[in-house]
């Protein structure tokens, strides 16, 4: 059975994301408390999988993550796209008017800000995490107190889910990548989609040159995050996605691209996920 380091505990968003992502196949998930503990406990059991979030259509980019996965000896081997959606939950029998307390991850609770204007009775606390504020009330056995968490961690923890989807914007897609130890990761079949990285000399043109040469060689640009090079002011490192039709004029563009960069990385090669359905 595999094992998948997740962030979060049992029933979080990133649990979620991975039985999604490996369907019918059994996992076992390994939580880990923060992101730095993700990548430091794959890079010491090489035999891990891991899934981790790298951008979120409302909170943008964890750039945390990116720099993560480039210190690393991790390699990209697929990606999964969820749909966050929060609901409030409670111990069973209550009604939300009865509710005199919401805990919840800070993000949640803003990406809930407007339902949360509709219980002026109860009390906002901030906690590290949204099953993990299911989990405290379940083992405490708090009444009137309710978590914002997805449903999953609802059904886990034995929670009655007392309103259903109760963010603000429905379009809160999250997207994570799967990830395995470089010198150990499945090869992965009909790739259509890569990431990669690399830095680029401070001369006027040389990202509008790497630009062009993609869209010659068919390869779409997705999504482009820079980030400045410490101790090099004015110098920045570019993490980019693209998909492509045919796997050949990819690997033209990037053997065009490489002389045009300095330090290029590959970070993966892998199948794009569909975009789920609100």
């Amino acid at each position: 059975m595999k094992q998948v380091t997740i962030q979060g505990i049992a029933g979080c968003f990133h649990e979620t994301a991975a039985r999604k992502f490996f369907g019918a196949e059994p996992i076992s998930v390994v939580p880990c408390e923060s992101f730095e503990t993700l990548f430091s406990t794959l890079d010491s059991d090489r035999s891990l999988l891991g899934i981790a979030a790298i951008e979120n259509t409302i909170a943008g980019s964890l750039l945390q993550n990116h720099e993560l996965l480039r210190c690393s000896n991790l390699r990209i081997i697929g990606e999964e796209k969820i749909r966050i959606s929060h609901m409030l939950c409670a111990l069973p029998g209550q009604r939300i008017e009865e509710i005199e307390e919401v805990r919840s991850h800070p993000i949640a609770l803003m990406q809930c800000g407007n339902f949360l204007k509709t219980m002026p009775q109860a009390r906002i606390v901030e906690r590290d995490d949204t099953a993990g504020s299911a989990r405290e009330i379940a083992e405490a056995g708090l009444r009137g107190v309710a978590a914002i968490c997805g449903e999953d961690a609802a059904k886990l923890y034995g929670l009655e889910i007392l309103a259903y989807a109760i963010e603000t914007n429905r379009h809160n897609f999250t997207r994570f990548l799967v990830l395995a130890d470089r010198d150990h990761a499945p090869e992965v079949t009909a790739a259509d989609k890569a990431s990669f990285l690399f830095t680029l000399p401070h001369t006027q043109g040389s990202l509008s040159k790497v630009l062009t040469v993609l869209s010659f060689y068919d390869v779409n640009l997705t999504k482009i995050q820079s980030l400045p090079i410490i101790g090099r002011e004015w110098e920045y490192r570019f993490y980019i996605d693209v998909t492509f039709q045919s796997l050949e004029r990819y690997r033209q563009a990037v053997e065009a691209v490489r002389p045009l960069t300095s330090d290029f990385t590959i970070l993966g090669e892998y199948k794009e996920s569909p975009n789920p359905a609100l």
